[in-house]
C-alpha cells in the first residue's frame, strides 16, 4: 500500500508559497473621470441628461421612455441610444457628476468625511454622506445596480467606495470583504425594500451599529 507524504508520512511539508496579489490601486485613480468629447457631443449630452432629470422628477423613472428623452432633448433616438445604450446607462451618467461630488469630498473635503479624522470617524461620516446620496437619487441607483446581474460591483464608483472603506478599515480581519459586507448593506436594492419597514433613520442606526461592530478600534 502506498504511504501518503506529508505529517502522516513523517515527511517534511513545504508551505505552500503566498499568492501574488497586485499592489493596491491609489484612491484618487479610481475617480469617475468627466467625460471627453467634441462640443456639439457635449451639448447633446448635456440636453440629454437635463430632459431625463426633469422628466424622471416630474414622472418618475420606471414611467419615462427613452425615445420620451430623446424628444425632450430634441435629438434623435438613434443618437441617445448610440451615447447612453439604455436607461440604465442614461441613470449611470445622471448619477455620475453627483458621485464625483462625494468622491472630492471624501478625497480633499474637511473631516470627517475628508482627511483628518480617526478612521472610524471617516468610516461613519461616509456611511451618512452616502446614504443621504443614496435616498435622494434612490431609483435612479436602483437602475444602475441592476441593469445586468452583477452590474453594481462593475460601476466604477462602486471601487472608490469600496477602496476608500478597505483603506479606513487596515486592522480589521480582512479589510477588503469588510468594506464589500459594509457596501452591501447600502445597496439601492436592499435599502430600498428596507425603506418602508423600517424608515430611513432605523437604516441609519443600524448602519453604524455595523460600522462600530466591524471597525478596529484606534
Amino acid at each position: 500500500m502506498n504511504e501518503s507524504s506529508g505529517p502522516q508520512s513523517g515527511l517534511p511539508v513545504t508551505p505552500a508559497a503566498p499568492v501574488p496579489t497586485a499592489p493596491p490601486v491609489p484612491l484618487e485613480l479610481l475617480l469617475s473621470p468627466p467625460p471627453k468629447e467634441r462640443a456639439d457631443a457635449a451639448r447633446n449630452r448635456a440636453a440629454v441628461l437635463e430632459a431625463a432629470s426633469r422628466l424622471f422628477e416630474e414622472h418618475g423613472v420606471e414611467a419615462v421612455s427613452l425615445d420620451q428623452v430623446a424628444a425632450a432633448a430634441g435629438v434623435g433616438k438613434g443618437t441617445l441610444f448610440r451615447r447612453f445604450g439604455d436607461k440604465s446607462g442614461l441613470a449611470v451618467a445622471l448619477l455620475d457628476n453627483r458621485e464625483r461630488v462625494l468622491q472630492e469630498a471624501v478625497l480633499h473635503g474637511p473631516p470627517p468625511l475628508g482627511p483628518g479624522a480617526p478612521a472610524a470617524e471617516r468610516v461613519h461620516a461616509f456611511l451618512d454622506a452616502y446614504l443621504d446620496y443614496l435616498l435622494g437619487h434612490l431609483a435612479l441607483v436602483r437602475m444602475s445596480e441592476t441593469a445586468s446581474p452583477g452590474a453594481r460591483y462593475r460601476i466604477g464608483a462602486y471601487r472608490f467606495w469600496h477602496r476608500h472603506l478597505a483603506i479606513l478599515l487596515v486592522g480589521a480581519p480582512d479589510p477588503d470583504q469588510v468594506a464589500h459586507a459594509l457596501l452591501a448593506s447600502l445597496s439601492a436594492e436592499h435599502v430600498g425594500a428596507l425603506l418602508p419597514e423600517l424608515g430611513d433613520r432605523r437604516i441609519r442606526a443600524g448602519l453604524h451599529h455595523l460600522a462600530t461592530a466591524v471597525t478596529p478600534p484606534a
